[in-house]
């Protein structure tokens, strides 16, 4: 099969550092060469890829030193060389939420879109009701609620290359957090719990422009603490000693993730989650298997006295079994095969992985 994946491009194909949807894109383009596919990836020149590179833009936005970019511009552009491209593929999987919508009317039957964000914004209903024919791929069921109506093809769960992430028998006795510093992620809510506890918690986490007040008024203060150590914004190179290092990860949202990549990050590392019950949690996390799922600070710290009931082996397996790019790049050519039925009702459903 011959397809086309377009990734937005404010991070690189893998991203250096933080980035959901990039470094998602890069293990599934990857999992599709190794499956035998003939895919072309449309991405910046810093991108990594087993497939044929098709560079749109010299580097990725958000790192690119230039002080006035235009990612409108860009993604544009980028758009406009996918069309120029497009009769080469019979699938173009786009990861650009809608914007592509308008110039791709004609061929919205060769296409999918796998929406990695939240939903529950303003706008968005009345766009995807204006374009129906785009089938749409859910990254968890809950994401969706927002937009029940909306033409979907299918929910594939997120998937990791398991040979970057090296699995870790035994923890080095402290608590982590990595993602974001921001209100819905929750990093006041590790502190506390690592408080309570009298356990290490290390930080490893990027701090967005819009996120840095929050951070100075909010968080700073907080890890004044012998016990709370931030490390910063750290790359794949690092994870798996940050996470398997780790007796649990601590993922206490207060938001509708749509999937949380962090989480199975860690499960590859043998390393069991504490989740609170939010968005994708309960799709992603096997309560009392790969983790624990909890609704607040208390059941959080119960939870932790419990993680001599996990097996990290179990935990690992799990995510080979669930998690791996390879299951998901599998889940997503069932799509593929299926575009011409999901481009217009009556609209498909596809059974996650069990």
């Amino acid at each position: 099969m011959r397809i086309a994946q377009v990734p937005p491009l404010y991070e690189a194909v893998p991203p250096r550092f933080y980035g959901g949807t990039e470094r998602v894109v890069a293990h599934l383009t990857d999992a599709l060469v190794d499956l035998g596919h003939d895919v072309t990836l449309f991405a910046s020149g810093d991108a990594r890829t087993k497939a044929e590179l098709v560079v749109v833009r010299d580097q990725a936005i958000r790192l690119d030193p230039e002080p006035l970019k235009s990612d409108l511009a860009a993604h544009m552009a980028m758009l406009a060389e996918v069309r120029r491209q497009a009769h080469r593929f019979d699938v173009i999987h786009f990861h650009t939420d809608m914007i592509q919508f308008p110039m791709f009317e004609d061929m919205a039957g060769k296409t999918l879109t796998t929406l990695h964000g939240r939903l529950d914004l303003k706008d968005l209903p009345g766009v995807y009701r204006r374009w129906p024919q785009f089938p749409l791929v859910s990254i968890s069921d809950d994401q969706r609620q927002p937009l029940p109506f909306a033409n979907w093809a299918g929910t594939v769960l997120h998937g990791m290359a398991e040979e970057i992430y090296d699995f870790r028998e035994k923890s080095e006795g402290y608590l982590a957090f990595l993602g974001r510093i921001s209100p819905e992620k929750g990093p006041d809510r590790a502190i506390a719990i690592a408080k309570r506890l009298g356990k290490r918690l290390k930080i490893a986490a990027k701090i967005d422009a819009a996120d840095r007040a929050y951070f100075h008024d909010e968080i700073e203060h907080l890890m004044d603490h012998p016990l709370i150590e931030f490390v910063g914004e750290i790359g794949d190179h690092q994870k798996s000693d940050f996470l398997g290092g780790a007796d649990a990860l601590l993922f206490p949202i207060a938001w509708p993730e749509p999937f949380g990549l962090v989480m199975i990050e860690a499960m590859a590392c043998g390393t069991p989650v504490i989740a609170y019950d939010c968005g994708s949690v309960p799709e992603v996390i096997e309560d009392g298997l790969t983790g624990f799922i909890v609704r607040g600070e208390d059941e959080a710290v119960a939870a932790l006295g419990r993680l001599d009931r996990l097996n990290r082996f179990d935990i690992r397996r799990r995510f080979e079994i669930r998690f791996s790019a390879t299951a998901m790049a599998r889940r997503y050519l069932q799509l593929y095969d299926r575009l011409e039925e999901a481009s217009a009702p009556p609209r498909l459903t596809l059974a996650q992985s069990a």
